[in-house]
């Protein structure tokens, strides 16, 4: 048996979500509402654009950034299992999900996203108007990206597009159309930290991705998946400084991202492709990853 054959299924869960009744439990799965990593990586570029741009003391903000990405990644994860439920139903950890079960109607499952929108929709109301034009943008990103993975071998690429899209809206959210210079490091870095723990997490799928015959960085990389990373963590960090030293010109603040730079150090250096369990450990601590950054951009912002 193979390590990517032994994962987990996704039907799999325990505490709240497991305590749930039926039908609850099948919307909270679908939602993705028992493995809160999602919206960690959702919800974290969003504090470092609030706090780079040196709105630190907006704490009512991060806690309505929050629940905007609670219930936007789950509208994103019952509109991609919609898409994907075919594929879904042919992949041993993920064919026991709602809708490729069949435990959830794909009428259903557009209902449940309305209300998920509906809940974004409050979120999107407490943003000045610049930051709602630009949160809005993302949909285009969404609606496209469960089809990448058909037409490309690097959907992650797209990925990286979509799940840091928070941090633009932030920034925007803080300083308007103003002082936008920081924002690009800022967000290429984000797109390259995604791409590098989506890579991570592919790794778990990449025998029946390639069964299926459905891109994946993970694949895309062949041997050179440690490399990859590598190479895309440190991407991340070197936009981070760039983005960092256009807010704050001075080397001591760069001294604030080493945390983070050990970590995603530990996390590449110490990836085994073949061993699913170990990356999904490394992926999963990327909420960790998350909030070391957080710290940063708060020290940044704070001093400036």
């Amino acid at each position: 048996m193979t390590e990517t054959s032994a994962i987990v299924p996704d039907s799999e869960h325990k505490g709240l979500i497991a305590a749930l009744p039926l039908p609850w439990r099948h919307y909270a799965m679908l939602a993705r509402f028992d493995r809160p990593i999602g919206w960690w990586l959702l919800f974290w570029p969003c504090v470092w654009g609030l706090f780079l741009a040196g709105a630190t003391a907006r704490w009512s903000m991060v806690a309505w950034m929050l629940l905007g990405s609670v219930a936007m990644r789950g509208a994103g994860c019952v509109y991609n299992d919609i898409v994907d439920a075919r594929i879904d139903a042919r992949v041993a950890r993920t064919a026991s999900r709602p809708i490729a079960s069949g435990a959830v109607s794909k009428r259903a499952a557009w209902l449940w996203i309305m209300l998920l929108m509906a809940m974004g929709l409050v979120v999107l109301l407490q943003l000045r108007w610049e930051a709602q034009v630009v949160a809005l943008f993302s949909l285009l990103l969404v609606l496209a990206y469960p089809f990448m993975k058909r037409i490309t071998g690097w959907p992650q690429a797209w990925l990286g597009l979509v799940f840091t899209w928070g941090a633009p809206t932030a920034w925007v959210e803080a300083t308007g159309f103003d002082r936008l210079a920081p924002l690009g490091p800022l967000y290429l870095g984000c797109w390259a930290w995604c791409m590098g723990y989506d890579t991570i997490y592919a790794c778990q799928d990449r025998e029946d991705d390639a069964l299926v015959g459905i891109g994946s960085s993970a694949l895309s990389f062949g041997r050179h998946v440690r490399a990859g990373v590598t190479a895309l963590y440190a991407l991340a960090l070197a936009s981070w400084a760039g983005a960092v030293w256009l807010v704050r010109p001075d080397p001591l603040a760069l001294l604030a991202l080493a945390p983070v730079a050990v970590h995603l150090g530990w996390q590449a250096l110490t990836l085994r492709p073949d061993d699913g369990d170990g990356a999904l450990a490394r992926f999963r601590a990327n909420r960790f990853a998350g909030l070391l950054m957080a710290a940063a951009c708060y020290v940044i912002g704070l001093a400036r």
